[in-house]
């Protein structure tokens, strides 16, 4: 795995179609790339850094206090905010709430999150430089000998492993519906990774290995298509990319489930954002 082989032209051309479409993903408006704050809100009303009004909680409902003159409006209608509305969330649940800045009176985007049954707020803002100096994510050289031929192992039921998140004060849970087992090529044992299901009967595999923190970040995760009926799976770790948290500190992504770690240099899919 320590050099590139030659890819076909088709490959290579997948694999430039992909990369092209996560790009454009992310550079979208209030997006990922557009975080700039996270803060929770406390049982009184109070004031918070980069957004007018006043916020609070009791727990079960949010509240925003605000008067015309803070040009706040709804995100969902358009209506101005004129003193106080409310919100109600799930845990885990975000809602694009209220928005003001910018010609338009869009330019920043308040999200209202629950984590951690509690709740906090997000500012997505478009001018962030994150978003405006975005030119790609850079990845290692597609190299076709890092997509690999495994097999998933399904578990009767589905378990609830206890993680931890891109904010220490968050802890989050990984639904695990199986393992994927596969080999590397050069290294002698199995390995085995939790797998969550996506749609479809997808798998997606977050994981550590021996890149990270060099030249990748703490932890990536990788899309695994639908299992074969007889339990086949092909995991492209050219396709390995980074949670938001790679991007912003204001994520709350969800860090890999205890052992899932390759002993190996995965150096293929993305790399570090560039400052």
């Amino acid at each position: 795995m320590s050099s590139p082989t030659t890819a076909t032209d088709a490959q290579l051309a997948r694999w430039e179609r992909f990369r092209a479409g996560r790009n454009t993903a992310l550079a979208t408006e209030h997006g990922w790339l557009t975080l700039t704050s996270f803060q929770w809100l406390e049982s009184q009303p109070f004031g918070v850094d980069l957004v007018p009004g006043l916020w609070s909680t009791d727990g079960t409902t949010a509240f925003l206090t605000a008067s015309a003159a803070d040009g706040l409006t709804v995100v969902e209608t358009g209506q101005p905010v004129e003193g106080t509305i409310t919100a109600t969330l799930q845990d885990e649940e975000s809602l694009m709430w209220v928005q003001f800045g910018g010609d338009d009176g869009k330019q920043v985007v308040v999200e209202l999150a629950m984590r951690a049954d509690k709740y906090a707020i997000r500012t997505r803002d478009n001018s962030s430089p994150v978003l405006t100096g975005f030119v790609g994510v850079p990845t290692y050289e597609y190299n076709p000998e890092w997509v690999i031929q495994g097999r998933f192992e399904a578990y009767a039921e589905p378990i609830d492993v206890p993680i931890g998140t891109a904010n220490p004060l968050v802890d989050g849970v990984h639904r695990s519906v199986g393992e994927v087992v596969f080999q590397i090529p050069g290294v002698p044992h199995e390995i085995r990774l939790h797998a969550e299901e996506e749609k479809l009967g997808a798998l997606n595999v977050t994981f550590h290995d021996e890149t990270n923190g060099e030249t990748t970040d703490e932890w990536r995760k990788v899309f695994i298509p639908r299992p074969r009926p007889d339990g086949t799976v092909m995991i492209d770790f050219n396709r390995a990319i980074n949670y938001p948290s790679a991007f912003t500190p204001y994520g709350t992504c969800p860090m890999p489930v205890r052992g899932n770690s390759l002993d190996v240099r995965v150096e293929a899919g993305e790399k570090l954002p560039q400052e």
